[in-house]
């Protein structure tokens, strides 16, 4: 299940990072700081949803 999770987490990751990245554009926040966090967030929040999504799978 580590290897699913681990190859989910690549997809999820990159979409949720591009997801918090548009949202904080749209929002105006258009500097470096809050675009760099909106990435980490995305990043984080990536772990457990790719967790969740390969032990749904598996």
């Amino acid at each position: 299940m580590t290897r699913l999770m681990m190859l989910m987490f690549t997809i999820v990751s990159t979409s949720l990072m591009g997801a918090a990245i548009v949202v904080a554009l749209t929002m105006g926040l258009d500097t470096l700081r809050p675009i760099l966090m909106a990435a980490a967030i995305g990043f984080v929040v990536a772990i457990p949803v790719s967790w969740f999504i390969a032990r749904q799978i598996a």
